[in-house]
């Protein structure tokens, strides 16, 4: 489960960043492409947050649709998962949007 050393090392640069303030809340993207799991790092959150600054902050998550063009077809569309198949039957897509995994906004005291 990498998302548990993902989660520690968010935790980890908050803390750090804000060193000596009382961390409230965290903003995270987490694209759907991504191959991260947002539940299981909303799993985490609280366990790896226990003990720091971030113990108790609230955890917010927003997980924007992938989005891909067919190197084949040239056709921009949607993806809602992992399986980055075009109308047209390739598989060869470019992701433009998706794999984001990053800290969006910290809230500190």
């Amino acid at each position: 489960m990498h998302e548990l050393s993902i989660t520690q090392s968010v935790v980890d640069a908050v803390v750090e960043r804000f060193e000596g303030g009382l961390i409230r809340g965290v903003r995270l993207e987490i694209g759907r492409l991504s191959g991260v799991l947002p539940d299981a790092v909303r799993f985490c959150f609280d366990v790896v947050a226990a003990g720091t600054a971030a113990e108790g902050a609230r955890l917010e998550i927003e997980e924007p649709a992938g989005r891909v063009r067919c190197r084949d077809c040239t056709e921009e569309f949607e993806l809602e998962d992992l399986i980055p198949l075009c109308r047209c039957g390739s598989a060869r897509v470019e992701v433009l949007a998706g794999a984001e995994l990053r800290i969006l906004s910290v809230e500190v005291a």
